[in-house]
């Protein structure tokens, strides 16, 4: 009987079980599990935003064109500052679909869905005003057409969402976004200071 108990005492203890590829894999897959699962709202925000963007590069190049002939013809000067107007106030649209930090700062207005859907309009309404009239410029004419009514549906759409507050629900669902792609990067970070822990201790114990 005394034997066995010394037996048993004198065995050692089995050695731990590492299983970083388990760990990492698991972080992996939550981190994947976040990654795969947009969120659909931002989606659906995000191409509209990037057919506001499309219409107004349109608009630009629209009064661009129209602009270069009215200085070619020299008896419509106006027409051209009035286009050359319309070209700025079109940038102004781009630069706030791109939503940068810089100008939203500097312009709160444009952070809103309000302003931008009234900026959106103005510009629409710019490059449709003065069509010709005398059949000279019909190609140039169906081009406005086509820029000026698409960047105002944009405009509409933007005033009136901002008026029933979805531009907060984005900018709220943006902020947890950033919250959940923040703590997946924590995440990586904790998995890859493991992994050298544990790759260090392997390295001791041999």
């Amino acid at each position: 009987m005394s034997t066995n108990i010394t037996e048993e005492n004198i065995q050692p203890p089995p050695p731990p079980v590492l299983q970083p590829h388990s760990g990492s894999s698991e972080a992996h897959l939550t981190t994947t599990r976040v990654r795969a699962r947009p969120d659909p709202f931002l989606v659906v925000c995000r191409c509209f935003s990037f057919v506001t963007a499309m219409a107004a590069i349109l608009c630009i190049f629209v009064n661009v064109l129209s602009a270069i002939r009215s200085f070619r013809n020299g008896s419509d000067v106006f027409d051209g500052i009035y286009r050359c107007y319309a070209v700025v106030v079109a940038v102004l649209v781009v630069v706030a679909e791109t939503e940068w930090r810089f100008i939203t700062q500097y312009w709160k207005i444009l952070k809103y869905w309000t302003g931008r859907g009234m900026l959106q309009i103005f510009a629409a309404v710019m490059t449709r005003a003065y069509p010709d009239y005398f059949g000279q410029r019909q190609q140039l004419v169906v081009l406005q057409n086509l820029s000026g009514y698409l960047l105002l549906a944009c405009g509409l759409v933007y005033l009136i969402s901002g008026i029933l507050c979805i531009g907060a629900v984005k900018r709220c669902r943006q902020k947890q976004e950033h919250s959940r792609e923040q703590a997946v990067k924590d995440i990586q970070d904790l998995e890859r200071r493991r992994e050298e822990l544990e790759a260090l201790l392997i390295v001791d114990r041999v």
